[in-house]
C-alpha cells in the first residue's frame, strides 16, 4: 500500500493505493437536519483507520454508512457514494455486504441462546453449512478473538454466564465466523473494565494482519496505541465533516486544524 500524498485537511484527500472504501460527499440527513456534510475520505488494507471527534459530530453514523446499517434507520438520508473494493456499496446484496464489512457495537449484543449459537448466528443466516462446518466455522472464529480456551468446554452453555469483557470478545467471533474483509468498531471498549479493554486492544492489533479495522474510540491513548491512521470528525456549520486525515502520530503530535487542536487540547479521555 502506498499513500501518494500526506494531504492534512477535510479539504481534499490522498490517492492511495488498493482502497478498501473511498467515500466521496458523503451527506446523512435525518427529519430536514443534516448529520454529516461532504465527508470524504480513503482507507487502505491490514491498518486500523481511526475515527475521533467530539460527542455529538457523527462519528457513529459515518461508521454505520460504511456497511448500510443506516438502511435499517428510515428517517436517515444517505446521498453521496461510498466505493468498498472498487464498487459502489449499493450495488451489493445488504447482507453479503455486511458478511465481508462485519460491526462490533459499544455494548455486546447477546442472544438468550448458547455460545456456540451466538459465534454462528449470522453464519447460518448467510450460508447453508453442515453442523460439522459451523462448529469448525464457531471454533475457528473463537480462537481469532482470543476467547477459545476459555468457552471451549462450555460452548452449549448460555452466553450470558459469560462477563462483559468475554461478551464483547463473543460478538467479536460473531462477526469473525463471516471471515469478513472489514472489522468496523464502535468505541468497542467503552464499557469494558481496562484488562478487558487491553484484550480487545491486543485483539484489534493482531487481527489488522488479515482484517482492515475501523475504530471509532474518544481515547486519545488508545488511538495512539492502536491506530495507523486517523480521521477528526468535527461540527462545522452544524453538521459533522472530517476536518482532517494523517497518521496517528502526526495528528497527536501535531494538528493542522484548529478543531482538532482544540479537542486535542480538552475533552479527551486520557486513561
Amino acid at each position: 500500500m502506498k499513500r501518494m500524498d500526506n494531504t492534512r485537511t477535510g479539504q481534499s484527500f490522498a490517492v492511495l493505493a488498493d482502497e478498501v472504501f473511498r467515500v466521496s460527499n458523503l451527506n446523512v440527513v435525518a427529519r430536514g437536519k443534516t448529520i454529516l456534510r461532504d465527508v470524504n475520505v480513503s482507507i487502505v488494507p491490514n491498518q486500523v483507520f481511526g475515527i475521533i471527534g467530539p460527542s455529538g459530530a457523527g462519528k457513529s453514523t459515518f461508521l454505520r454508512c460504511l456497511n448500510r446499517l443506516t438502511d435499517l434507520t428510515p428517517e436517515l438520508q444517505v446521498r453521496g457514494d461510498i466505493q468498498f473494493r472498487g464498487r459502489s456499496i449499493r450495488e451489493s446484496d445488504p447482507d453479503n455486504m455486511r458478511a465481508r464489512i462485519g460491526f462490533l457495537f459499544q455494548q455486546p449484543v447477546i442472544f438468550p441462546k448458547s455460545i456456540l449459537a451466538n459465534v454462528v448466528f449470522g453464519l447460518r443466516h448467510l450460508r447453508r453449512l453442515s453442523r460439522r462446518a459451523l462448529q469448525d466455522a464457531a471454533e475457528r472464529a473463537l480462537i481469532e478473538a482470543s476467547l477459545w480456551t476459555e468457552v471451549r468446554d462450555r460452548l452449549h452453555d448460555s452466553a450470558l454466564t459469560l462477563s462483559v469483557g468475554q461478551q464483547q470478545r463473543l460478538c467479536l467471533a460473531r462477526a469473525l465466523a463471516a471471515e469478513p474483509e472489514v472489522i468496523l468498531m464502535d468505541e468497542p471498549t467503552s464499557a469494558l473494565d481496562p484488562k478487558s479493554t487491553r484484550a480487545i486492544e491486543e485483539l484489534i492489533l493482531k487481527l489488522k494482519e488479515r482484517h482492515t479495522i475501523v475504530l471509532v474510540t474518544h481515547n486519545v491513548v488508545q488511538a495512539r496505541r492502536v491506530t495507523d491512521w486517523l480521521a477528526c470528525v468535527c461540527v462545522r456549520e452544524g453538521a459533522g465533516t472530517i476536518v482532517e486525515t494523517a497518521c496517528c502520530d502526526a495528528m497527536l503530535e501535531s494538528p493542522q486544524c484548529q478543531e482538532v487542536v482544540e479537542y486535542l487540547g480538552g475533552g479527551t479521555t486520557l486513561s
